[in-house]
């Protein structure tokens, strides 16, 4: 993306944070600085970010309750952005809440079962626009399973190749093509009867 379609892409997303609230929800370990959702954190002034105490335990219930306890005060529906596990809280905060979320991007999810989470996550549409970003290479899921999981939740599949788990050791630092990805999915819970989350896969 060059600079001038950069700078349109924030400002579509400045504008939109005036209909929803968008909100980071990181995985494991919170997303380092070199993060690409702490990147984005940094650049836009638009993100509210879910917050705990210990990021060092996988644990899917603390995880979403602190999503929860983020989003009660919320008066704007959401726009949760998750990796991995925290893509795992973030489907289920949808299925949980869909009053209070808008559209859900899910980033390299971790696979249920490695978290123990298998009995968590909905088995049913969420019920809201969703897009799943999934990798050929991700140690955390197979691309079958994301393409499986995102049948289940009814997302469209964003297939980036070979992108490991689309984070820093995977080389993913700003990742302008991922708020693209946001941009159609604000387009889809602003109109959904012109909903279209097709674009290059690049």
């Amino acid at each position: 993306m060059n600079d001038a379609n950069h700078a349109k892409t924030q400002e579509t997303l400045r504008a939109a944070s005036q209909r929803f609230d968008f909100v980071l929800v990181p995985g494991r370990f919170n997303s380092g600085v070199r993060h690409w959702q702490s990147i984005w954190e940094q650049e836009l002034p638009i993100w509210k970010r879910v917050t705990q105490s210990n990021w060092n335990d996988p644990d899917t219930h603390r995880l979403r309750g602190s999503l929860r306890r983020l989003l009660a005060p919320c008066t704007r529906p959401a726009l949760l952005v998750g990796h991995s596990l925290g893509a795992l809280a973030s489907v289920c905060l949808a299925a949980e809440l869909p009053a209070k979320v808008a559209g859900v991007m899910l980033v390299a999810p971790a696979e249920p079962a490695r978290f123990h989470a298998e009995d968590d996550v909905p088995t049913a549409a969420l019920g809201v626009p969703s897009v799943l970003v999934a990798s050929h290479t991700d140690p955390f899921m197979s691309f079958e399973r994301a393409e499986y999981w995102a049948r289940v939740w009814g997302s469209e599949v964003v297939d980036l190749g070979e992108a490991g788990h689309i984070n820093v050791d995977s080389g993913f630092g700003q990742w302008n093509y991922g708020l693209e990805v946001l941009c159609r999915l604000v387009q889809c819970c602003t109109l959904p009867d012109t909903c279209s989350l097709a674009g290059p896969k690049t």
